[in-house]
């Protein structure tokens, strides 16, 4: 029987502090870790938790000096010696180290800082969790580890993940990108829901994870949370979703009907104020269709003049407005509170200026307002709108009066009953006896034939004249609903939205729509009959610019199923070249919502192969609808493509064209660029905190 050797371990001593040397032996060359500073934090705070690996020094005859070298543990030696510089270690303090007698110096670096193995992310994760649950609080598990606060909440919300994913994790089954996009839902049967329907999907990736988590709940950036308020909502018992490990944009508000009661409630406790002003109708929704008012008469108010007190303080903001800007003319950058102060400045001046405007008592006894919340979850309220059933019946006019008199008179005969051929041979010449009688209604007929005849002509020959009678029409038709102070029969109609795609009401280009009416309103005058010569101060610029917008409201390109027009659809072609009309400078984006989440999958993957290459749409071609749409939002954005019906001949939108892309993923030596870009836009690897990238146990290293 072979009798096994023994194995002797090295031997232990304490050592003086200036018995000790580094080594030129140590393989560690290249700073990794907690810094010195942060290891002498921790060793004050524990003591050295790990033995020092020492040799001894010897002189040339091979005798012992005293003095020991550390091959291994360089970084503790140094943190202990900054200690001592610090006066907070003695010099002499002894240090527990292991001595070494044999072997080479080097491989006992090697080895000590190769045969370690780091501790697994998920035992750090419950260690975490079990200081936590024995009292320490956040604050204070981040300063004993020297690790800012938002870390040990990362973890700790790592630790709080179900334990069946957790054990998924522990063996390699999930990423810690996974895992960390399981921490957005805190409730562990919906994690474990959405982790059973990861197994059947094609993607599995982080971003796939959160949405699956998030479904059915509304953004923190939604106009209603903004409205509401995030402290409202979550003092009424509501619950945000939020994302530790990435931007949430403020997270995901996780009980919708509760936000949407919120909202309602809010905005009826508006609505009673705007109530009490006397409006015969209120209409409140967090948002309504676009062209909601078309139909409507808009009443047109004068607003307030400023009170003396009111207009010093504008005249004191304006002031400062000024001298602030002055004073940073040169260099045009403002510091972080100078500029705070301008938006306060800005905000206050136009709370001044967009003062409501004043409507007669008896106008808003038949009108009403809109109140709902804009874009940016602000309260939007819309006076005085009047609905056709609510406007007074018009009364004719004195010179109506007269002419339908004269009808009346023409048509009586002596008998009182009989009607009488005007014209006619043998007719009755007008009796004057009794004085002057009224123009018989035919020959009135006949008179103004004549005259609209010559009318045409001599506008025909006038196009100043002529420009100036369309802009009053349509002026009229735009801006005075209702009002008839015109001869020409021209007609505008200004085209709905039935079958809109939804928030076109609150999309930039809606606004500025509404903000260029709203300012020609004010320059125009309040009652048609004005119009005329309002029209007649105008200079040519002016009138262009009224025309033109008066002629844009009557544009109508939306494809109807129930209303075919391919002429006027083609017409409308035309006019976007003739405008050079770019979508995507009008802010139109390829998304989910807007476009890939309502077409096939074979329109998907021509869209990304269009805009990026074969390369990018065999990278998705696999991917269900869902996950492909997702992908496909992201290759294309800021590529500037369109989808067909949006696109302008001659326009080119594409930032980088199809072919180029394609030729260049063919080429052999451009390839591992192609594939590096491709790569980036596709895997989309969730960016991981620093402080996550687990190693050696801090007094080990």
């Amino acid at each position: 029987m072979t009798q096994v050797q023994k194995i002797v371990l090295s031997s232990s001593r304490d050592i003086p502090f200036n018995k000790l040397i580094l080594s030129q032996s140590n393989v560690r060359k290249i700073k990794a870790g907690v810094s010195i500073e942060e290891l002498a934090e921790d060793i004050a705070h524990r003591t050295l938790l790990q033995s020092i690996t020492v040799r001894p020094v010897c002189d040339t005859d091979g005798v012992e000096t005293g003095m020991f070298e550390i091959p291994a543990g360089g970084r503790r030696y140094r943190a202990l010696e900054l200690l001592v510089k610090q006066k907070r270690l003695c010099k002499t303090a002894p240090v527990p180290c292991v001595v070494r007698d044999g072997g080479i110096a080097e491989e006992d670096s090697l080895a000590e800082n190769v045969q370690r193995a780091p501790l697994h992310p998920l035992d750090q994760f419950r260690a975490f969790l079990t200081l936590r649950e024995k009292g320490q609080s956040e604050e204070e598990i981040a300063a004993a580890f020297f690790v800012p606060v938002a870390v040990v909440k990362q973890r700790l919300r790592l630790a709080s993940v179900s334990a069946k994913l957790l054990d998924v994790y522990a063996e390699d089954g999930l990423t810690l990108d996974q895992l960390m996009a399981f921490t957005v839902n805190a409730d562990p049967e919906r994690q474990e829901q959405v982790f059973e329907r990861l197994a059947q999907s094609y993607s599995k990736e982080p971003h796939t994870i959160r949405r699956m988590l998030t479904e059915g709940a509304a953004r923190a950036s939604d106009k209603r949370a903004q409205f509401v308020g995030l402290d409202v909502y979550e003092e009424a018992g509501g619950v945000i979703l939020r994302d530790l490990f990435q931007g949430d944009d403020g997270g995901w508000l996780q009980d919708v009907g509760l936000l949407d009661r919120l909202v309602g409630e809010q905005l009826e406790r508006q609505a009673e104020t705007i109530r009490a002003e006397g409006w015969k109708w209120i209409e409140v929704a967090p948002d309504f269709a676009y062209g909601h008012t078309y139909g409507l008469r808009q009443l047109r108010g004068d607003q307030p003049p400023l009170s003396e007190e009111e207009q010093t303080s504008r005249d004191a903001l304006q002031a400062e407005f000024i001298a602030i800007e002055a004073a940073y003319a040169v260099d045009e950058t403002f510091p972080e509170e100078v500029d705070q102060r301008l938006s306060e400045i800005e905000t206050a001046i136009a709370a001044l200026d967009d003062r409501p405007a004043v409507f007669d008592s008896d106008e808003i006894g038949r009108a009403g307002a809109f109140v709902s919340i804009d874009a940016s979850g602000n309260l939007r309220i819309d006076r005085g709108y009047v609905r056709p059933e609510d406007e007074q019946p018009i009364e004719p006019e004195a010179e109506d009066e007269a002419v339908a008199d004269q009808g009346l008179v023409a048509a009586r005969t002596d008998q009182g009953e009989a009607d009488v051929v005007h014209g006619a041979e043998g007719s009755p010449e007008p009796d004057d006896e009794d004085g002057i009688k009224p123009i018989p209604e035919r020959l009135m007929t006949e008179l103004t034939a004549h005259r609209t005849l010559a009318l045409r002509y001599a506008v025909g020959q006038d196009a100043n004249v002529a420009f100036h009678a369309v802009l009053h029409a349509l002026a009229l038709k735009v801006f005075y609903r209702y009002a008839i102070d015109t001869c020409l029969e021209l007609d505008l109609k200004s085209a709905g939205f039935s079958a809109q795609a939804p928030g076109l009401n609150d999309t930039v280009l809606a606004r500025q729509l509404e903000d260029r009416h709203q300012a020609w309103i004010k320059a125009l005058p309040k009652e048609p009959a004005d119009l005329w010569d309002a029209l007649a101060e105008f200079d040519g610029d002016s009138q262009s610019a009224l025309l033109a917008h008066c002629v844009s409201l009557s544009i109508n390109a939306v494809h109807e199923i129930y209303n075919r027009r391919p002429r006027a659809l083609a017409h409308a072609d035309r006019l976007a070249g003739a405008v050079e009309l770019d979508m995507v400078a009008a802010g139109w984006v390829p998304t989910v919502e807007t476009y890939f989440g309502r077409v096939t999958k074979a329109r998907i993957l021509g869209a990304v192969r269009e805009a990026k290459g074969d390369r990018a749409a065999q990278v998705i071609d696999h991917l269900k609808k869902t996950d492909m749409a997702e992908k496909a939002q992201d290759l294309l954005a800021g590529s500037g493509w369109l989808p067909e019906p949006l696109r302008t001949s001659g326009v080119q939108t594409l930032a980088d064209p199809s072919n180029d892309v394609a030729e260049t993923a063919q080429g052999s030596e451009d390839e591992p660029e192609v594939q590096a870009d491709i790569t980036d836009l596709t895997d989309e690897e969730d960016e991981v905190d620093p402080e996550l990238e687990f190693g050696a146990a801090i007094a080990a290293e």
